[in-house]
């Protein structure tokens, strides 16, 4: 299952994404988290200290793109490929944390979690490019992954609204906001809902940061049924990010230990809809090859849609 993390900057989504990537590890499923904040501090989150070793996905698109081709003769070139292109027949498609060179390239441990990450808005970004330019490697990997039963993928999305300026917000099984008990917290999870529902993406809201049942009773008030389930203000976590040693998540606070099973049990009840994800790949693909990429390519890019092309596990054989 596909997992995103947003919500309003300062909210803790990062530090969520840490936790419920722990979560699942703990169990020994298979889990990548992948880094698509541009503050980057995923890593950290997770307990790492120092540089990390990962190659960012954003300084090795070219190379990306041209595994992703393989053999898709509706793909001219690898300069033809934008983010959007949608996998077809002869693509290279991906199996979670597989052999393979993209993943050997980008994907580090961290303690019992597999990173990736996107790199940092750098200064020669500056004034000449946006931060969803970094993404297209995410965007790309998810388009040509084919994950499997117990598999997870966690991203730790953009803050804020800002998370709907690429297709990359269709790519997920289920989308968590994490939201504070306060108007301002709140506010994103609005402006989510409405975007999310013209798409049918599925949402729930996680409240967090919460001190007390007046804190419960306005989260309830807000964002009605959406509300999943809500972190308790945390001792456990202001220690690891204040430079504690990460204590194992046997110590985290009861409450919000069984805030991350609930979490769980959510995305497994989730439904993998192949058809529906793939639909989305396309439609964007469309929506992107009118409004720039026709002309950034000189190329009609809608002839790069495999109308035969199955997704999920079919696509494999």
């Amino acid at each position: 299952m596909r997992v995103a993390f947003v919500g309003k900057g300062g909210s803790g989504k990062t530090t969520l994404s840490a936790l419920f990537s722990r979560h699942l590890a703990r169990s020994g499923a298979p889990v990548l988290a992948i880094d698509g904040d541009i503050n980057q501090h995923l890593a950290e989150a997770l307990g790492h200290t120092g540089p990390l070793d990962a190659p960012p996905l954003s300084a090795h698109l070219p190379e990306i793109k041209d595994y992703l081709r393989g053999d898709n003769p509706r793909i001219a070139s690898t300069q033809a490929m934008v983010k959007t292109t949608p996998p077809g027949r002869g693509s290279r498609l991906l199996r979670l944390l597989g052999d393979d060179e993209l993943h050997a390239r980008h994907t580090r441990r961290v303690g019992d979690v597999s990173l990736m990450v996107t790199g940092e808005f750098e200064e020669s970004d500056l004034g000449v490019a946006c931060y969803h330019s970094k993404l297209g490697g995410v965007e790309l990997y998810l388009g040509h992954l084919v994950d499997g039963p117990g598999e997870y993928v966690v991203v730790d999305m953009t803050a804020g609204a800002d998370a709907f300026a690429s297709g990359l917000f269709t790519r997920f099984d289920i989308t968590f906001l994490v939201a504070e008990p306060t108007r301002k917290g709140v506010s994103v999870y609005r402006q989510y809902r409405d975007h999310a529902r013209e798409f049918g993406i599925r949402i729930a809201v996680v409240g967090n940061k919460v001190t007390g049942e007046d804190d419960v009773l306005f989260l309830k008030d807000q964002v009605g049924d959406d509300l999943l389930t809500y972190l308790v203000h945390s001792p456990w976590v202001r220690s690891a990010e204040q430079g504690g040693a990460q204590a194992g998540l046997d110590t985290l606070e009861p409450h919000n230990r069984h805030a991350l099973k609930v979490l769980r049990e959510a995305v497994d009840a989730s439904p993998k809809d192949w058809a529906t994800l793939h639909r989305h790949a396309v439609e964007f693909h469309l929506r992107n090859a009118r409004a720039w990429a026709d002309r950034a390519t000189g190329q009609d890019l809608a002839t790069q849609v495999d109308p035969d092309f199955v997704p999920g596990p079919a696509s494999l054989t």
